[in-house]
């Protein structure tokens, strides 16, 4: 599917939950530096403070979206769907997503990718992380390594420049304000977590 059906497509979807307002704004944003800025900051702290555990994107996603609430000029929405790599599917099967029985729980047991947008700008907070893991998809690992080589921290593009470095994102739900915070309350015990067993460790 081309970029702009995509983006004709996840309109729709985001006025589901969220109005056509939110989504003609949402079509309409353009990034500015100090959006950029917020973003990176955001990133970084959440990146240092989450713990790289295996089937989080959904989790880590949505606490960034959250910790990005109020600090940007447009809305940050969660999509879920399909991310390939050079037209392969390394997350998700292109088949339909039921996001409402998926997202019912705050720790959601699914094969498919969870990412940010922002206006037209994927934000993809896990992809560098999954891909140095050593329980990231090989396909994946290796492209982003000879694309992008090692120590990136977060993914962020126009939907429309995605292709020219081999990734596809192709959107299959958008998660309300509810989905999102159930989310938000699985990563808040994913961190509290790792924070008493590293206190546990230091004892």
């Amino acid at each position: 599917m081309s970029i702009a059906r995509n983006l004709e497509q996840l309109g729709k979807l985001v006025s589901v939950d969220h109005g056509w307002p939110a989504a003609k704004a949402f079509k309409a944003y353009r990034m500015s530096d100090s959006d950029r800025a917020a973003l990176s900051a955001r990133a970084v702290d959440l990146l240092k403070v989450f713990p790289p555990v295996p089937g989080t994107c959904a989790l880590m996603s949505a606490a960034l979206a959250v910790s990005l609430e109020g600090r940007l000029s447009a809305p940050v929405y969660l999509v879920a769907g399909t991310l390939s790599v050079e037209g392969v599917p390394v997350f998700g099967d292109r088949h339909p997503i039921d996001g409402a029985q998926v997202f019912a729980t705050s720790n959601p047991d699914w094969n498919g990718h969870v990412w940010a947008m922002v206006g037209p700008y994927i934000v993809d907070i896990l992809i560098f992380r999954t891909a140095y893991s050593s329980v990231g998809p090989a396909r994946l690992a290796r492209h982003i390594l000879s694309t992008f080589g090692p120590n990136k921290g977060l993914y962020v593009d126009l939907w429309r420049h995605t292709g020219r470095v081999g990734l596809g994102y192709e959107p299959q739900y958008v998660l309300s304000s509810d989905e999102v915070t159930a989310l938000m309350q699985g990563a808040y015990k994913v961190m509290t977590q790792a924070n008493a067993d590293k206190d546990e460790a230091t004892d």
